[in-house]
């Protein structure tokens, strides 16, 4: 029998967005505004995206990386559920991220905004659990710190620091 293994891991990042709560929260909200930021762009080819954005609805993202990338032609879904929203304030979901046939991780996430002089606060804490194979804690964390700059694009008034 092989032998099976799991890493636990929390990270936390934080960002400032010069943008209301009610914006940044629109951009976790609206299914047109997540997918841009979200799940296009990069090296690889998005084969389907939806998301019902309600407490119990889920989201499911798939994709297959392109050519010139380490994982060439592997599809990697991302299948997550709303646990807890707040409007303006919260988000919480739970996830799972699969290569291939495999799954790699299982991870619940919480986005919290917070008004400030400037715009919005965010924080953002992920608990993940990655299984054999997985991509692991430092590079999901690399990742969601990619995707979070990723998400200052969705507010065009934005001078970049």
């Amino acid at each position: 029998m092989e032998d099976r293994s799991v890493i636990h891991s929390t990270f936390v990042i934080e960002r400032s967005y010069p943008a209301p709560p009610e914006r940044v929260f629109a951009a976790f909200a609206d299914p047109t505004k997540k997918r841009r930021w979200f799940v296009e762009g990069g090296g690889h080819a998005v084969e389907h995206f939806e998301m019902d954005f309600r407490v119990g609805g889920k989201e499911r993202a798939r994709f297959r990386f392109k050519d010139g990338t380490a994982l060439k032609g592997i599809a990697c879904t991302n299948d997550a559920s709303y646990q807890d929203i707040v409007p303006n304030r919260r988000v919480v979901l739970a996830s799972t991220m699969t290569l291939g046939e495999r799954c790699i991780s299982a991870s619940l996430v919480t986005v919290e905004l917070l008004p400030s002089e400037s715009g919005t606060d965010l924080i953002f804490t992920h608990q993940g659990a990655f299984f054999e194979g997985a991509d692991g804690p430092e590079m999901r964390e690399a990742g969601w710190r990619k995707l979070l700059d990723r998400l200052t694009e969705e507010f065009p008034a934005l001078v970049r620091e």
